[in-house]
């Protein structure tokens, strides 16, 4: 074979295996291509499918929304439940009866407050911010000048005070300051030992929430410690304590953060401060009283407060009497507290009363002589119209001339406004 046959041979060769294999090749290529076109097919299916859920479930959305978006009110029932709100009490009242009381404010800077007595460590009345309050240091205690000895409070009592919060203080530990309600009968003796509370606060004075308290309800486990997470703000936070019994509540600044059902009876208190801090641990504004909020099983006890008083210091003493200011109209909200007096004298026909009208000393008292005056008789018309005989009834007008409280501050004015019931 010569060179051109063999170089034909091979090229026919060479034409006949590339279209072999370019068919082969176009196969393949249409196969792949039958491939992504089902792809397409199918995913444009599946696209349409979900097209055609949406829409439907959108219509069945806007069904219950409404038209432009707006819900129904069936929804909004629904969204209610769902997040319902949350309410916490504020039922804290003072209790009728005063049997404590020191906003500091007569007090010379610098000595250790004449209301009070020292157990340990050491006290003394300073000035923060212009105001008076009593600071507890080198491992301080003190406690009120009850001249009683042993046990002073009552079944039930109300306890108040302010205590300074820190929150940019550096370097400073927590749990600095503690209301120790104890359970002994030795006042003399520093109630350190944890049996010897019936229930402990414990404020964390600066930086976090580190606050706790301790309660002793009886049982054999002791004392219990709870962590409480709180957040105080800086500043004077106010503190009140309610015991019924043997039910125990503590309130912040209105808001109820304490709940306890059974605790000991407690005996007497005091203020402790663990540490040797200066410029730190400030108290004010310290109340003690007879009385307390109503337990929720309250049927047991069927005195008044009004009675409560009256039976055991011969006078109701409230500031739940309201009048108009500079004048002798009274408030609606002083109704429901007219009619607790007026149950009483209801219940005691033959009992007579002066009612009493004291102002603050705002004023003259050309001003406010007369104002008191005119104040207790619109009181004696209010229970007479509730039925109250007033045959048993004086108005006497006392003007600014018996204060309770210090006339320098708004609290203090506020308690000296006020109407007492004294029995005759």
């Amino acid at each position: 074979m010569d060179g051109k046959r063999l170089m034909m041979a091979l090229a026919l060769l060479f034409a006949v295996t590339t279209g072999v294999s370019a068919q082969g090749w176009l196969g393949k290529l249409k196969d792949k291509a039958k491939e992504k076109i089902q792809n397409k097919v199918e995913d444009a299916v599946d696209k349409g499918m979900d097209n055609v859920l949406n829409k439907a479930e959108e219509e069945a959305t806007g069904a219950v929304k409404g038209k432009k978006g707006k819900k129904s009110k069936d929804e909004a029932v629904v969204a209610a439940d769902d997040n319902p709100s949350v309410a916490t009490s504020t039922d804290f009242k003072r209790g009728s009866v005063i049997l404590f009381q020191d906003d500091f404010q007569g007090e010379t800077l610098g000595e250790f407050p004449s209301k009070w007595d020292l157990i340990a460590g050491n006290a003394e009345v300073r000035s923060l911010g212009g105001v008076k309050a009593v600071e507890i240091t080198n491992n301080g205690i003190i406690t009120p000048l009850i001249r009683e000895p042993g046990a002073y409070l009552p079944e039930e009592f109300t306890i108040e005070y302010d205590f300074y919060y820190w929150n940019q203080k550096q370097d400073v530990a927590l749990n600095d300051i503690k209301l120790v309600l104890a359970n002994t009968t030795d006042r003399n003796a520093s109630p350190m030992g944890t049996d010897e509370h019936a229930f402990a606060f414990i404020h964390a004075v600066s930086g976090g929430t580190d606050h706790s308290y301790e309660y002793n309800n009886g049982s054999a486990a002791g004392l219990k410690t709870e962590r409480l997470e709180h957040a105080f703000k800086q500043g004077w936070r106010h503190v009140a304590l309610s015991f019924n019994k043997r039910a125990l509540k503590v309130y912040v600044d209105g808001k109820r953060i304490i709940n306890l059902p059974r605790v000991q009876q407690p005996t007497w208190m005091c203020f402790q401060v663990p540490f040797e801090y200066e410029n730190l641990t400030f108290i004010r504004n310290v109340v003690i009283a007879k009385g307390a909020v109503a337990l929720y099983d309250r049927n047991e006890q069927s005195m008044t407060a009004v009675e409560k008083a009256i039976n055991e210091t011969g006078k109701f003493v409230t500031n739940n009497i309201l009048f108009k200011t500079g004048k002798a109209d009274l408030l609606p909200e002083s109704t429901a507290e007219i009619q607790k007096v007026a149950d009483y004298m209801k219940k005691n026909p033959t009992a007579r009363f002066e009612v009493q009208g004291h102002t603050d000393s705002q004023g003259s008292d050309a001003v406010n002589d007369p104002l008191s005056q005119k104040r207790a008789e619109a009181v004696v018309r209010a229970l007479a119209s509730l039925g109250v005989d007033d045959f048993n009834l004086k108005a006497v007008g006392k003007g600014s001339h018996e204060p309770v409280a210090d006339n320098k501050t708004e609290a203090g004015r506020a308690q000296n406004r006020r109407v007492v019931f004294v029995k005759k």
